[in-house]
């Protein structure tokens, strides 16, 4: 467990922090029975996975396809169960799970529609598919208007690595197409109460720094840095990135 995973795991449980809202919304809607599977498909370092354990008395097991990830995931949350997988092929017999989960996952995967039939498949009838949290960074809202490039930069770096930053706006149909019913789908609201922390602040320019690299000078980087930390300091900065969530039951 080098430090690079450290640093991965901090900057995943920032952004469970920020469904954490959403995800007591719909596990109290589930009510699962005591003891119930439930299976976060997409873990990573387990920065979700840790929290299910708050919300009811269940069994979680966590698929990732990054062996490294797995590892520091059982050092954080020795209680869940955690394997190796493609999440377009889960290893799991029919029916096994009481519910599936992926969060921040189907933008960076070749063929949505076939993961979200595949946690269909293996929950029970009655179970619940849900997508937690999948962005679409063409609604992305910054301002000042200087830093809008860096919206329009960050997209195109994501979509440079493999991941599809239109994600959000095509999940209701991504869940129609795997045969769910009860489909609920929404967008994840935004609220400002000033600046973010240092070291989250820190750690989301870090991420910047490294999408974007060869897309744009380091002084012209730095530039956007200094306007973002200027307009956060005297309230002006708005970013937003709609952030869709949807959820859908198995017949």
């Amino acid at each position: 467990m080098g430090e690079p995973l450290a640093e991965q795991h901090a900057r995943f449980l920032q952004q469970a922090a920020w469904t954490a809202a959403l995800r007591r919304y719909v596990w109290g809607r589930l009510r699962l029975p005591p003891r119930a599977r439930v299976l976060e498909v997409g873990c990573g370092t387990g920065a979700v996975t840790q929290t299910l354990h708050d919300y009811a008395q269940i069994t979680t097991f966590g698929l990732d396809l990054h062996l490294p990830s797995l590892r520091f995931a059982q050092s954080q949350d020795p209680a869940t169960r955690f394997c190796a997988a493609d999440a377009h092929a889960l290893p799991f017999s029919t029916d096994s799970f009481d519910a599936a989960a992926c969060h921040f996952l189907l933008l960076w995967v070749a063929h949505p529609e076939q993961v979200l039939r595949e946690m269909a498949r293996v929950c029970r009838a009655g179970g619940t598919v849900l997508a937690l949290a999948e962005p679409d960074y063409g609604g992305r809202i910054d301002y000042p208007p200087p830093l809008i490039e860096i919206g329009r930069l960050q997209a195109a770096a994501l979509q440079a690595q493999g991941a599809d930053p239109l994600a959000g706006r095509k999940l209701s149909g991504w869940l129609h197409a795997a045969g769910l019913t009860a489909i609920e789908t929404g967008v994840l609201g935004g609220q400002w109460s000033g600046p973010p922390s240092p070291a989250a602040w820190q750690s989301e320019w870090d991420t910047l720094a490294s999408d974007l690299a060869g897309q744009i000078s380091p002084e012209a980087l730095a530039e956007l840095k200094r306007i973002d930390q200027q307009a956060w300091q005297d309230g002006r900065r708005v970013l937003f990135v709609p952030t869709f969530y949807g959820l859908g039951t198995k017949a």
